[in-house]
């Protein structure tokens, strides 16, 4: 599961990537039994982490908690960056772009 996330993640920030030779100037992860980490930054300004735990291991309730971030510099020239937590709660992203939901 936590492989997947981690391919998921560097796969959407593959194919965001503009054409043209980019370099990876950091990567960093580590994975252990109830929890992960990683971060990677590549020439083109593209950016991401995201830190990950299991909670309530062993029950019914078991559930991956996860927070990351990532940015990269759009067509536009812009830097879009987008914060986001995934848990029991579903994903709540947010972002300065990102439009937000009126009170209820």
């Amino acid at each position: 599961m936590k492989f997947l996330i981690v391919f998921v993640a560097l796969f959407a920030v593959a194919l965001a990537a503009p054409t043209g030779e980019v370099t990876i100037l950091r990567s960093e992860s580590d994975v252990g039994p109830e929890n992960f980490s990683y971060a990677f930054e590549t020439s083109d300004g593209t950016a991401a982490q995201e830190s990950g735990v299991l909670k309530n291991a062993g029950s019914e309730q078991e559930a991956i908690a996860v927070q990351g971030s990532y940015k990269f510099i759009a067509d536009d020239g812009v830097t879009y960056e987008v914060t986001y937590i995934a848990d029991e709660n579903g994903f709540q992203p947010s972002g300065a772009h990102l439009p937000v939901a009126p009170e209820a």
